[in-house]
């Protein structure tokens, strides 16, 4: 993988050469968007080409303001922004690793006239500790109205401290087709993600006091900590399909350009929708010490011997829906759509297959009031919802959804969610308002009610959950301001308690966060903040760090043709009692023992952009030792990556 590193930079200088002695012809501008479940509206989107803080993305603690990780990258962490935390999925067990996987709004569709391939390489570490990651992403043109895509994201990280090494994979293929008559949007992902489980460091102390626990020596390496599992891994894996057709029914308009040429325009009224969406996972907890499956876990309930827990989950969802559309006549001004969804899911879980009457075993009574949980569950769901939306023209542009559940597990189930946004010129400027609102009343997700496991078996009857949010948005670009407020009101919030069982919590909880970013600059000095300010009505059941800093003081200029950021940048939240890891559910839970926080994890980096070119020195967590103290965790026993030099390159291969 180093070759690869030396491969790419010495592209990187080549390149913009070659490109620059290639004869530039006239192209028409790429561009890129993503797609709106259900039906399939698009939303414009990013080409990643920027320079500005293109090496965050190898730092696992930076993946949000405030992120808990359990360290190594590609590995398992929640977001404790709380505007930005997404809910519980159908399949808990992924929730900790899909901020690593293209989800439905991340996923890129790209039009770019030529065939491009975004190639990207970083690494650091030695033998021991090394941590590598490889992304490419290609899109080409059949035409001007056809387009097929590929991606491939491959993590490979050791990671810094014992039995924390991680291997993700995840490719997929995409494509479009956007015809006068006919539209298709689809892609399908797989990914494969192997993760070996440490359960934490032993004694905290070793991070903020190792002298005290080595008879005055000050000074460890993190990987002789001892940690308190050496044998268990997680393997989670699954695919993610979706297909979104669109057939457009409407007239041919012609108008005269000159005497012998006339101009023919399709102009839709109406389409028909068709959307398939399938979604599998797999997650496999395996330990294969009897010590530790004795000694770090509470309950043993099918083998003392072993962990070997695995549960799958699949969804096939069709949804047909009617539309009209907008803009099909002057007085057309939004777009009007009704759509039914239905859905089955299938639950597949470990079986309980021993006797459980015989003592030699020597197993944990399953929990008062819990008897028989089917190991394999089907459930069958339907939906109808309506949509309003005006997606054209400057001025005002909205989004409204709602959705209806009429049988099995949906029904009773409401989903309403809306958005409006306006532009307008100020100070030579765009200033944008924004507004965005929801309310929501759906089922506790099935696993959530229903598992079984070597460790961990509950069998709940939790009632729907209940969120009301709304929030908005000012863009102020004249002044480099942008300040978003959210709030939320969640009744029968579902969380993990202190015993690592999900648990419902009747009463109301709000969450009120505020968000403002300035930037400042001075010539080439620039200055970059972002704070954001978050309570909790209960943070025993909803603990949240009430403010958190991104801080970024950088140089931008030009060298010839060569563009430079060189700065240092900060992230920091205050303390609070943060979210502790169960590494057999991967799920995180409350505790009120030990406070994270109240540390500045700090970066000094070059970043360099040479025509297509970028690439980056880092020099992650250099503070480590220096100043801010020691207690650099934001996940209980699970210590913050240690001071580290990062590589790494990206090459824009466009033909």
């Amino acid at each position: 993988m180093k070759k690869l590193f030396l491969i790419l930079s010495t592209a990187a200088i080549l390149l913009p050469a070659f490109s620059q002695s290639k004869k530039k012809a006239t192209i028409a501008p790429s561009y890129a968007w993503t797609v709106q479940q259900p039906l399939g509206l698009r939303d414009s989107s990013t080409i990643d080409t920027l320079l500005y803080n293109y090496y965050k993305q190898s730092i696992p603690s930076e993946m949000s303001d405030a992120w808990a990780t359990t360290g190594a990258l590609g590995a398992e962490g929640i977001n404790m922004i709380f505007s930005e935390r997404r809910p519980t999925s159908d399949f808990f067990l992924g929730d900790a690793l899909a901020i690593w996987l293209p989800d439905e709004k991340a996923n890129r569709f790209y039009n770019t006239r030529i065939p491009m391939t975004l190639l990207s390489f970083n690494t650091s570490g030695g033998r021991e500790t090394s941590q590598e990651r490889l992304r490419a992403n290609f899109s080409g043109n059949v035409n001007a109205k056809a387009q097929i895509g590929a991606m491939i994201d491959y993590i490979y990280s050791k990671g810094s401290y014992n039995y924390q090494a991680t291997k993700d994979l995840i490719w997929g293929a995409s494509g479009s087709y956007m015809g006068d008559r006919y539209e298709f949007q689809g892609y399908f992902n797989h990914f494969n993600m192997l993760n070996k489980e440490n359960g934490g460091i032993t004694d905290i102390l070793y991070i903020k006091d190792p002298a005290q626990l080595q008879g005055g020596v000050s000074s460890i390496n993190p990987k002789s900590i001892p940690t308190n599992l050496t044998d268990a891994h997680t393997r989670y894996s699954g695919d993610d399909l979706m297909l979104n057709s669109r057939y457009k029914v409407g007239y041919w308009h012609e108008e005269e350009i000159n005497d012998t040429t006339v101009k023919r325009t399709y102009i839709p009224v109406s389409s028909f929708i068709w959307t398939l969406r399938y979604k599998s996972g797999k997650h496999v907890f395996i330990d294969k010490s009897p010590t530790e499956t004795r000694e770090f876990f509470e309950n043993t309930y099918l083998d003392n011997r072993q962990t070997r827990d695995n549960t799958t989950y699949w969804s096939l969802s069709n949804t047909l829906g009617l539309s009209l559309l907008e803009g099909f006549h002057k007085y057309a001004k939004f777009g009007l759509a009704a759509y039914v969804t239905h859905e089955i899911r299938r639950y597949n879980q470990t079986p309980d297959t021993l006797d459980r009457e015989n003592p030699d075993y020597g197993l944990t009574p399953f929990p008062e009031g819990i008897g028989t949980i089917a190991p394999k569950t089907t459930q069958n769901l339907l939906w109808v919802g309506g949509q309003l939306s005006k997606q054209k023209g400057s001025i005002l542009t909205y989004n409204a959804n709602a959705e209806f559940g009429l049988i099995g597990e949906a029904v009773g189930e409401v989903k309403i969610n809306g958005s409006l946004a306006t532009r307008f010129k100020l100070l030579g400027d765009t200033v944008t308002i924004a507004a965005q609102g929801g309310f929501h009343n759906e089922t506790a997700p099935y696993l959530l009610n229903n598992y079984l496991s070597n460790h961990f078996i509950w069998k709940n009857d939790f009632g729907k959950i209940r969120r009301v949010n709304f929030g908005g948005r000012l863009d102020l670009p004249f002044s480099g301001t942008s300040l978003s407020v959210d709030v939320d009101n969640i009744q029968n919030y579902i969380y993990f308690n202190d015993k690592y069982l999900p648990t419902q919590h009747g009463s109301n909880i709000q969450i009120f966060s505020a968000r403002l970013n300035q930037d400042f600059r001075l010539g080439i000095l620039n200055w970059r903040n972002r704070v954001t300010y978050q309570t909790s009505s209960n943070d025993n059941v909803i603990p949240l760090p009430k403010l958190a800093v991104y801080s970024n003081l950088f140089l931008l200029f030009k060298v010839a043709t060569l563009h430079v950021q060189l700065g240092v940048d900060c992230d920091y939240y205050t303390s609070y009692y943060g979210l502790a890891y169960q590494p057999a559910t991967a799920s995180f839970a409350t505790q009120r023992k030990v406070k994270v926080g109240n540390y500045p994890f700090m970066n000094v980096y070059a970043n360099m952009k040479l025509s297509k070119a970028r690439f980056f020195v880092l020099f992650s967590h250099f503070n480590q030792g220096l100043f801010g103290g020691n207690n650099y965790f934001s996940v209980p026993d699970y210590p913050l990556n240690p001071r580290r030099l990062q590589l790494g390159v990206s090459v824009d291969f466009a033909n």
